[in-house]
């Protein structure tokens, strides 16, 4: 599901990009039309950026190491209620 917004999110993204990019007033000099597109297009670009991160998995590794780490943690306080086991700890 998380997946499948991001793709969504990024198509919406660059749908505006393209609509937008026409009618942006870029390269006038120093004035506040270009300054605002400037600034508009950056912004559009890191949201961009963002999505293409979360699509394409970098962070899959890390993501799976907390997932992992979680599970240990509910597990540790499971068996610390049951009084079966003290809390382990971590290893470094």
């Amino acid at each position: 599901m998380k997946g499948t917004r991001s793709i969504v999110s990024l198509s919406l993204i660059l749908g505006m990009l393209v609509y937008a990019l026409p009618h942006l007033h870029i390269g006038g000099g120093f004035t506040l039309p270009t300054v605002f597109a400037v600034l508009w297009l950056l912004f559009a670009l890191i949201l961009v950026a963002a999505h293409l991160y979360d699509v394409i998995g970098v962070d899959e590794a890390g993501r799976e190491e907390m997932r992992r780490i979680g599970r240990m943690g509910k597990w540790q306080t499971e068996q610390r209620l049951r009084g079966k086991r003290p809390m382990l700890s971590a290893k470094k």
